[in-house]
């Protein structure tokens, strides 16, 4: 249903050094670098970066929230230890989320503009 996704940030380079590491325990990989925009994917560009200078930080309450599916918990658990060590925040660690209507194992993270990423998989039982 959806193509690719683009985010606004405000230091692109910045932004490459956090988004690079996070993306690849997914799977994703730059695949396209031009003077305001970066493109990750698999096998073409998925994920988008889009320079936006003067952009001022995220509201924690207000800004954008894109989840991104893993295959496994491990690469959920990497994705998480790879932001916060790229010079992002965790917004909820590793672990598992039951619901009244499906359990799945999920982390949230705030990237350096405060945009809110998630990795998410539906283990089975």
């Amino acid at each position: 249903m959806i193509d690719h996704i683009s985010v606004g940030v405000s230091d692109l380079e910045r932004s490459a050094r956090f988004y690079e590491p996070t993306l690849a325990a997914l799977g994703l990989t730059r695949l396209v670098t031009r003077p305001a925009t970066i493109g990750f994917g698999k096998a073409y560009p998925e994920f988008w970066l889009n320079l936006r200078p003067g952009m001022p930080q995220v509201a924690h309450e207000c800004g954008t929230h894109i989840c991104l599916r893993a295959k496994t918990t491990a690469e959920i658990d990497a994705f998480h230890a790879a932001a916060v060590s790229s010079g992002g925040r965790s917004d909820g660690g590793p672990g598992l989320r039951p619901h009244d209507r499906v359990s799945y194992y999920a982390a949230f993270v705030l990237d350096p503009d405060g945009n809110r990423i998630e990795a998410v998989t539906f283990p089975s039982a």
